[in-house]
């Protein structure tokens, strides 16, 4: 018997996480959440999806030196059983970041 279907591998990126941090200073960092992915481009960097499964969501992009802490969250499934693993971040205040929200170029009707 051979195997028809093979699983489609993505283009996951594994944080690695710690334990609690005890001397993290939140006052210096600032939390982000969602589903990293690896940069296409640059190595140094990492994008984290803040919604992967939403039709209207946004991604952060950040440069890897500037994340000192990563806490793993529950992943999140869809009802078709798609999965993907949750993350949150500290990166450090004052860092420079990108935000990204894509949408569709198109005229605006008018009623």
């Amino acid at each position: 018997m051979t195997i028809i279907n093979f699983l489609e591998l993505k283009d996951k990126f594994e944080i690695q996480t710690f334990g609690k941090s005890q001397d993290l200073d939140k006052t210096k960092h600032i939390p982000f959440s969602g589903s990293p992915r690896k940069h296409p481009h640059d190595p140094a960097r990492v994008i984290l999806i803040a919604d992967p499964f939403s039709d209207n969501t946004f991604y952060y992009e950040f440069r890897a030196k500037d994340i000192v802490f990563a806490e793993e969250l529950p992943n999140i499934t869809t009802l078709a059983g798609e999965s993907v693993s949750m993350v949150r971040i500290w990166v450090k205040k004052q860092s420079v970041a990108v935000r990204c929200t894509p949408f569709i170029v198109d005229s605006i009707r008018r009623i």
